[in-house]
């Protein structure tokens, strides 16, 4: 195996598990919705979708693969961003659209950053030594706090059913709602400026896998989740991985280390 951090580990065994969700699903997982049922083969496409998933993940743990495995998903989650989701921001900014626009732009940064980090000279031969530089990896992280500002905006736009999901014994929901609203927000913009940057990915990572593990852990414990639940569950694990590949990427920087500060 040729395992680049404990997030590439977390990311490839979160993309199996997502296509294996799709086959047993029989349906388009939520990272995929909404694709309408008129969509010209539609259920080759879903299989498509578990295909490269699965594929792609497993090919992320085996040493010989990694570099065609990142470079394979990379595209294939850029494509499903600007073929799919970017269109749709353009007839509707509900928050269905736009949310699922960021949590695919999480996705490709993540599958940018892990590409660039695991390329190898067959990249630079083919001439796309351009898009595993430095720059393109500053850019992938640009595209992460881009991204995860709107999840902040969402939870100011719908504060009681993000109230509503935090655990009982939490005190002031309401408060902890606009706080962690803010966190993403103050999070991308830090991300997008430089400032404190790998701090900025590495809290908004955790913020995710803390709502992982305060909120859908326990209730898949305690009871049955419906359909929304479950997808809900899927995507924060799917974030959760990404923005911890981000936050790892920054470990390769030797600026970043230093967490730039304005002059």
């Amino acid at each position: 195996m040729r395992i680049a951090s404990v997030g590439h580990a977390i990311f490839a065994a979160t993309m199996i598990g997502l296509g294996i969700l799709g086959l047993i699903k029989g349906h388009y997982g939520v990272v995929w919705q909404p694709v309408t049922k008129g969509v010209p083969a539609r259920q080759v496409l879903l299989d498509l979708c578990a295909f490269v998933s699965i594929t792609c993940g497993a090919g992320l743990l085996w040493s010989r693969t990694t570099a065609a495995a990142a470079r394979v998903l990379f595209a294939y989650l850029l494509f499903w961003l600007v073929v799919v989701r970017v269109p749709g921001l353009f007839r509707s900014l509900s928050v269905d659209v736009y949310w699922a626009a960021c949590r695919d732009a999480v996705m490709v940064a993540a599958a940018w950053a892990l590409y660039a980090w695991l390329a190898n000279d067959w990249d630079d031969r083919q001439g796309l030594g351009f898009l595993v530089g430095d720059r393109s990896v500053r850019v992938a992280r640009g595209l992460y706090g881009l991204a995860i500002i709107p999840f902040g905006l969402a939870h100011f736009q719908f504060v009681p059913h993000t109230a509503g999901l935090i655990p009982r014994w939490l005190p002031a929901h309401v408060a902890l709602t606009y706080f962690t609203g803010a966190c993403f927000i103050i999070a991308g913009l830090a991300i997008l400026i430089g400032v404190y940057a790998r701090l900025a990915a590495a809290l908004s990572a955790l913020e995710m896998g803390l709502f992982l593990f305060l909120v859908w852990v326990p209730a898949m414990t305690t009871r049955s989740l419906n359909a929304f639940e479950w997808g809900e569950t899927v995507t924060t694990c799917v974030l959760t991985a990404a923005a911890w590949v981000v936050a790892d990427s920054y470990r390769r920087d030797p600026s970043a280390r230093r967490d730039s500060r304005p002059a």
